[in-house]
């Protein structure tokens, strides 16, 4: 892997939910995703759990850099406003601060200028551009 545009296009849980790239950069990620009727819950709102896929996705995005393999070490989310089928969202991640092997993320879902739920990932890099981590480390 070479970066967030190759672990994105290896990921099918993410082509699945047809979850696409508008911007990748170096700690951000710009992600869009088209709420489905699918995606409805049993309330008649867009489930929580597709927010939080999509925001999880550009996390990964925006942390997965250079080659280096890195994951959720913990994430969290509010959500703010529902959403609904049709509804199409966008989940801009920022990385915050990196230190040592660790990074923390903050992604904003809105649809259109209207913020529906704020989610903060905390990454662990477990290979550094691909080497293998240190014995213990």
């Amino acid at each position: 892997m070479n970066g967030p545009a190759d672990m994105l296009a290896n990921d099918a849980a993410s082509a699945a939910l047809g979850i696409r790239a508008l911007e990748l950069g170096d700690g951000t990620a710009r992600l869009a995703m088209t709420v489905t009727e699918r995606m409805v819950n049993g309330h008649g709102i867009g489930h929580g759990g597709y927010v939080f896929l999509l925001a999880d996705t550009a996390f990964a995005c925006a942390c997965n850099r250079h080659g280096s393999v890195t994951v959720a070490a913990q994430a969290e989310i509010d959500f703010i406003a529902p959403v609904h089928a049709g509804d199409e969202l966008v989940a801009d991640a920022v990385e915050r601060v990196r230190f040592g092997r660790s990074g923390i993320y903050d992604i904003t879902v809105r649809r259109g200028d209207e913020v529906v739920a704020e989610f903060r990932g905390r990454s662990r890099t477990l290979r550094p551009n691909g080497a293998d981590p240190a014995p213990g480390g």
